[in-house]
């Protein structure tokens, strides 16, 4: 069971790492155009995004993908940037089910994308392979993102209800400053 554990922490430091913060970009930008009283939808996106982040390191760890670590890089950022792009061009336009749709599978993607760039070291550290650690580590990250999400949540109820910031300019601000703090990122590791 300390086996268990061990892996849940480190699902849980992976992403509440400050010094890896390309994670908490990714959920802040995905979280931004949501309120508290939709956390269920956005509950159901951060688990699809655990699910493509669980898959890719399953996919790696079994060798049935191998993925340059340049390219995995370069497109977390870009994974970034879009979602923020997104809450800027649709701030204040949300709603249809086919958007809702290919939201999931982009966020899906995105997941798969990000679970690549930890694929290395999570060989690394299990070398013996196995369902339980990678349970652990998945629970791990999902109760992180969760911890993140409502985070936000409360940020943005607070924002909009007591400095009276509309959801749109909310959307706006946020996303703005994500884009900002990615773009050093992107410039450090374009590959063109």
């Amino acid at each position: 069971m300390s086996e268990f554990w061990l892996y849940l922490k480190l699902g849980l430091e992976h992403v509440l790492d400050w010094k890896a913060y390309d994670h908490i970009l990714f959920l802040v930008a995905l979280c931004t155009p949501y309120t508290i009283s939709s956390w269920k939808r956005l509950l159901v996106l951060v688990s699809l995004f655990t699910l493509g982040h669980t898959a890719s390191l399953l996919l790696a760890g079994y060798q049935v993908v191998s993925v340059s670590s340049a390219w995995i890089e370069f497109l977390i950022p870009i994974t970034i940037f879009i979602a923020a792009m997104f809450n800027i061009f649709g701030a204040g336009r949300r709603g249809t089910s086919e958007k809702i749709g290919l939201l999931y599978l982009v966020t899906i993607f995105f997941g798969l994308i990000h679970g690549f760039g930890f694929a290395s070291y999570y060989e690394f550290i299990n070398d013996e392979g196995g369902a339980l650690p990678l349970v652990a580590f998945a629970l791990g990250i999902e109760l992180s993102q969760v911890i993140i999400v409502f985070v936000v949540l409360i940020l943005a109820f607070i924002f909009q209800s007591i400095f009276r910031f509309n959801k749109r300019d909310w959307a706006l601000v946020i996303s703005s400053i994500v884009i900002g703090m990615v773009i050093p990122m992107l410039i450090e590791n374009w590959i063109f």
